[in-house]
């Protein structure tokens, strides 16, 4: 149960949240001892009494420590894995504008991309709302925030520097499964191939194959 005592790192999420995914593959990448407490967002659980007393705003992804700290927010949850553990250096830029353009593009996806593409794909692949139910808005929103990414890939690998930071894992967590929410990821070439690298680098299977 999630009230219960913990000894480590627990990280609590929805396998279905690509926003929880982002803090167990950061986990994952730095080699860290934790447990996993799945909360299944869609049935009410982050509402429950015992989740509520762990964080009584009742959202997830949350990371607790054994010394009673907690951590909301996906992209600060895995900021703070990369500069706290050995090895998390590799997805932070150790240049500062270069790190600051990593920061830019993390407001960004909460913003303006997960605002659009995580809200559809949730409405229209976890709830089966039909496309009429959903608010109109959310399919041009996102198609401009897959626009952006695929002018900045079609001069660029990764969205700050030479190698995958921490904006590659924000962004491509529901880019991956776009589809999922009615975009169509073939009219962003640059954009796919960009996806299938990230997560050959991070060693996670390809969206539509572990569907």
């Amino acid at each position: 149960m999630p009230h219960r005592e913990i000894t480590r790192l627990t990280l609590y999420g929805n396998l279905v949240s690509g926003n929880c995914l982002k803090t167990r593959w950061v986990a994952d990448a730095l080699g860290l001892d934790y447990d996993w407490v799945e909360i299944d967002v869609v049935k009410g659980e982050a509402q429950s009494a015992s989740y509520l007393a762990v964080y009584p705003f009742g959202k997830v992804p949350l990371a607790r420590w054994p010394d009673g700290r907690t951590l909301p927010e996906s992209n600060a949850i895995m900021l703070y894995l990369a500069e706290t553990h050995p090895g998390g250096n590799k997805f932070i830029p150790s240049d500062p504008f270069v790190k600051a353009q990593m920061m830019s593009w993390l407001f960004w996806e909460q913003y303006s991309h997960e605002t659009a593409i995580a809200v559809r794909r949730y409405h229209k692949h976890l709830l089966g709302k039909a496309d009429s139910d959903i608010d109109p808005e959310l399919l041009p929103k996102g198609k401009r925030a897959l626009q952006r990414m695929q002018t900045h890939l079609s001069q660029a690998d990764w969205f700050a520097g030479d190698r995958v930071t921490l904006a590659d894992i924000a962004l491509v967590a529901y880019t991956r499964w776009a589809h999922e929410g009615g975009f169509d990821l073939s009219e962003f070439p640059a954009v796919e191939r960009w996806v299938s690298r990230t997560e050959a680098a991070l060693g996670i299977p390809h969206a539509r194959e572990a569907a």
